[in-house]
């Protein structure tokens, strides 16, 4: 069952509410539930900070009652997101957009941790004019509101577009399917290049197919099937303590291992350590593209320098992997235009 509370919001900025005695942090997705002010009295889920989860420690609101309850909703629903849940609301599909009558063959980069998205997004932005957007997938937080990475990208002009494919929502535009978001991304959404992964907050259980970063194959395959080319964001790491998550990450490795299609694994140009275990995954179907990863100049860009703790002194190749991954859609997309 679903751990609700009735709380007092104490203080807006940051959000904190008052539960059974406790002044808590939390998160309200004010486009589901309306404005959240100083006294109102609210419900908030507290199932995700009670077990201190590492991806969800904080309340959730999830009802507004002092002022949440008026709201008149949408005349006509052509989608539901969220369906059959608490929280089911209707959405516009890009699916629905009339086709412009050209589809281009964009290149797309496929993610597996959000943490990707910001030096893959800046390095990708390098050629100027390219209208890079970003399909968020399942596999992270479901919120699109949530990523303060996302917000900041697109005040900076380095992402054209932002939408939320099912079952994510809240994006500036919805998808009912990542194919659909993609088939739309390069039709009448217009992009040059697509990124897709998923939220903040992965969800893991430690196994190699228990984990968000599964929702990376799902998206290749849509990828593939449009016949797009397809571009695999290698998780890599020189920080990491966990044996598993160690140079190439064991997310990475299954998914090119099950891949049903070829696609092609931007990596670092100057870090040798880095091939030796991607060519064990990639074999002879999948084509490993040595790419700039000019990690310092992104340093001094003034995005997210940290993952999951760790600097970019700590943990310099997972930022370089991730800029060699943006750098690669860049080229393939001018690849793409030159055609």
């Amino acid at each position: 069952m679903l751990k609700l509370r009735r709380g007092v919001v104490s203080s807006i900025d940051p959000l904190l509410i008052r539960v059974e005695g406790e002044e808590r942090e939390a998160w309200a997705d004010r486009e589901l539930v309306g404005d959240v002010q100083e006294g109102d009295e609210v419900i908030v889920n507290v199932e995700a900070r009670d077990p201190r989860l590492g991806s969800g420690g904080f309340d959730v609101v999830h009802a507004n009652l002092t002022r949440g309850l008026e709201h008149p909703g949408a005349r006509e629903a052509m989608a539901m997101k969220l369906n059959y849940s608490s929280l089911q609301h209707p959405v516009e599909p890009v699916e629905a957009l009339p086709e412009t009558g050209s589809r281009r063959a964009i290149p797309v980069l496929v993610l597996s941790l959000h943490g990707q998205l910001g030096p893959a997004a800046w390095a990708a932005a390098r050629e100027g004019g390219m209208r890079v957007g970003y399909v968020q997938t399942a596999g992270g937080a479901l919120p699109g509101a949530l990523s303060r990475d996302v917000g900041d990208l697109r005040r900076r002009g380095l992402l054209c577009d932002h939408v939320t494919a099912s079952p994510t929502y809240g994006g500036e535009r919805e998808a009912i399917t990542v194919i659909g978001a993609l088939r739309a991304a390069a039709g009448p959404l217009g992009w040059d290049a697509a990124i897709a992964g998923p939220g903040p907050g992965i969800a893991g259980s430690g196994t190699r197919l228990g984990h968000g970063g599964m929702t990376a194959l799902d998206t290749a395959h849509a990828s593939l099937s449009l016949r797009l080319e397809t571009l695999i964001a290698p998780r890599l790491s020189s920080g990491d303590e966990r044996a598993r998550h160690r140079g190439l990450s064991h997310h990475t490795d299954t998914v090119l291992r099950l891949l049903l299609g070829s696609v092609r694994v931007p990596v670092p140009a100057a870090d040798e350590s880095a091939l030796e275990p991607l060519r064990g995954a990639c074999g002879e179907r999948h084509e490993i593209w040595p790419r700039d990863a000019p990690v310092d100049e992104y340093a001094a860009s003034g995005l997210p320098a940290t993952h999951m703790g760790r600097s970019i002194a700590e943990d310099r190749l997972f930022f370089a992997a991730a800029l060699a991954a943006g750098d690669g859609l860049a080229a393939a997309a001018l690849v793409e235009e030159a055609a």
